[in-house]
């Protein structure tokens, strides 16, 4: 099957199966590897991306599903050497250990603070419940979110 996506800013087709998953779509097919897969069943957000201007979790997403719309990936955040306000706030304020869950969190960060400017710690851990961390305590990517919430609305 023939999709077509805007991803990252660049109009892509690509011929994949009716099964094909968002994730695999953008890991194998356009080899963006941030988006990672960690449980396939849409409980972890290791794979979050934007759908839409939307954070979706690209497991639970069929690339035929996706087909005419915009995803941006955690590669797409950067504008060439300046990284987002919230890829900067979570290198600032140490939101990773060993990395796997952060692309996910980020994009999931960036989502609560269009939705919810500079929310409270209790927004931000209450809309985190369906992104897991195996290593940290979410101390870190709480106060992350926070600062990169608050990096994001003085940009605006």
């Amino acid at each position: 099957m023939q999709v077509e996506l805007t991803v990252n800013g660049v109009r892509r087709q690509l011929d994949v199966s009716e099964r094909t998953l968002l994730v695999h779509a953008l890991r194998d097919h356009l080899r963006l590897t941030g988006a990672h897969i960690g449980c396939d069943t849409s409980q972890c957000g290791a794979c979050t991306v934007h759908l839409d201007g939307v954070a979706v979790k690209s497991c639970a997403v069929l690339a035929v599903q996706a087909d005419g719309a915009e995803v941006v990936t955690v590669e797409g955040l950067a504008d060439g050497q300046t990284l987002h306000p919230m890829q900067e706030a979570f290198s600032a304020h140490h939101g990773l250990q060993c990395g796997y869950c952060t692309p996910g969190m980020i994009m999931a960060g960036i989502d609560i603070a269009r939705r919810h400017g500079v929310p409270t710690e209790e927004t931000i851990r209450a809309e985190l419940v369906g992104n897991l961390c195996r290593c940290t305590g979410y101390t870190n990517i709480v106060k992350a979110i926070a600062a990169g919430a608050k990096a994001m609305e003085s940009a605006r």
